[in-house]
């Protein structure tokens, strides 16, 4: 069959697929040698998700990264997580005492921790580093607090000045106000913008107040501050306060309603976290949702307006150092996105893929999970590539082209609810606990 005849077939042609034998991290690499040249000398190698917390996607990510590690020295595993906590996450896999429940659920945010798959990631680190000529290392790429609290990165920041400014005294009540709105875990979410919401404008406008004014301060005795502790620890201090800076900005964004401002400004901070890595490592992969990697602005359902994606600065930025492999599923289980979400029920079904769609195209190509590199496509391949202009992020259909918004495409024909790790949900807050033990995963 011709490559015409396939696309006209909706389906890609036979050499446009790379099947992937395989999602077992330990497995053999070798069919993952269309990775080699497909990646060239990029610096940031981004891997999507469709939705969060699917085992599938757990594996893969593992999988590619111990070839990107192994094959070609990749040295960081930056992720949707928080910033400020995943210097704990950090610590362990390069060989410290923690707990690797605590680590799990309290060194990694918005629930990625909370998994058996995610734990066997970070096992293999561990692992790796033990006998590694250089290590790999873990960075959260996100806000800290799940998005929503300020309390972990600004008390990264108070903990610094402890040691490198000790005569300064922090005004207590922007802690204080800070603790009003902290949302212990993602179920905590709505009640903390309610909470935020109450509170006095002249306590939102201290706080704000008082966080610009901890910026100057300490931007202004960098030198200082430097010479009684790092260089090191001192960015990470600062970083970890511009992103408390964001979050408290992202707070009065959502008690007013306003999405677009939350997803520009969260996904510039994610940008500018990648970038600050990079200032610290060659080559990183970065694990994030296709809807963050993405290389084009796109529009999600009930926004007035294109938002801007952390793929979009981060392509801008730099160029062909930047590849995006995104990822489409056929059926399976997806993150369940209604408010029973916050009740226990963690997933929802999801039937085949809608006709016309990018899912449905790939989903007919091949019957196991395989990789094309849309970027090598024939003419007939890359016109239906081009047509399936929409795509499903779990529960729901965004518009996209395809060719523009990714250089690769991962296809996973059946994915699953990832496995909860008992160990991390015993060290986890209460309001997390009390929401698994209301999900029955079979």
């Amino acid at each position: 069959m011709t490559d015409s005849t396939s696309a006209a077939a909706g389906r890609l042609s036979a050499p446009a697929v790379r099947p992937l034998r395989t999602l077992d991290p330990d497995a053999p690499l070798d069919d993952l040698e269309w990775l080699d040249e497909a990646i060239g000398a990029a610096r940031v190698v981004a891997i999507g998700e469709s939705a969060h917390y699917n085992a599938e996607t757990y594996r893969l990510r593992h999988r590619l990264l111990r070839h990107l590690v192994e094959r070609h020295g990749f040295g960081a595993y930056a992720m949707e997580s928080g910033f400020a906590e995943g210097w704990r996450t950090d610590d362990w896999v390069r060989g410290g005492e923690d707990d690797l429940g605590q680590v799990l659920a309290n060194g990694m945010t918005s629930l990625m921790g909370l998994w058996t798959q995610m734990r066997a990631h970070l096992e293999w680190m561990r692992h790796h580093n033990r006998t590694a000529a250089r290590p790999v290392g873990f960075y959260g790429a996100d806000l800290s607090g799940s998005n929503a609290s300020l309390l972990p990165s600004l008390d990264a920041v108070i903990a610094y000045l402890a040691q490198a400014d000790p005569g300064y005294r922090l005004d207590p009540g922007i802690r204080e106000t800070a603790a009003v709105f902290a949302a212990s875990s993602a179920f905590s979410i709505p009640t903390a913008i309610g909470a935020y919401a109450r509170l006095e404008p002249a306590a939102k406008d201290a706080l704000t107040a008082g966080l610009a004014e901890l910026t100057v301060r300490m931007t202004g005795r960098r030198l200082d501050y430097t010479r009684r502790t790092t260089a090191g620890a001192y960015e990470r201090a600062l970083r970890s306060l511009h992103l408390t800076i964001t979050l408290d900005a992202l707070a009065r964004a959502m008690a007013r309603g306003d999405r677009p401002t939350v997803m520009f400004d969260r996904d510039a901070a994610i940008a500018d976290n990648v970038e600050w890595i990079l200032r610290r490592e060659d080559r990183i992969v970065l694990a994030a949702h296709n809807g963050h990697i993405q290389r084009l602005p796109g529009i999600l359902p009930g926004m007035p307006e294109t938002a801007t994606p952390a793929g979009t600065h981060l392509a801008d930025r730099l160029g062909e150092d930047y590849l995006v492999i995104g990822t489409t599923t056929g059926t399976g289980q997806a993150l369940n996105t209604d408010a029973d979400f916050y009740t226990g029920t963690l997933f929802t079904p999801m039937g085949p893929p809608e006709p016309g769609t990018l899912d449905a195209l790939m989903a007919a190509s091949h019957d196991g999970p395989f990789a094309t590199d849309l970027r090598r496509l024939s003419p007939a391949d890359a016109d239906a590539v081009r047509a399936a202009a929409r795509q499903r992020f779990g529960t729901f259909h965004v518009d996209l082209n395809p060719l523009d918004a990714y250089d690769l495409i991962v296809h996973l024909p059946d994915v699953t609810a990832a496995e909860p790790d008992p160990a991390a949900l015993a060290c986890s807050p209460h309001d997390v606990q009390e929401a698994f033990s209301h999900w029955n995963p079979r």
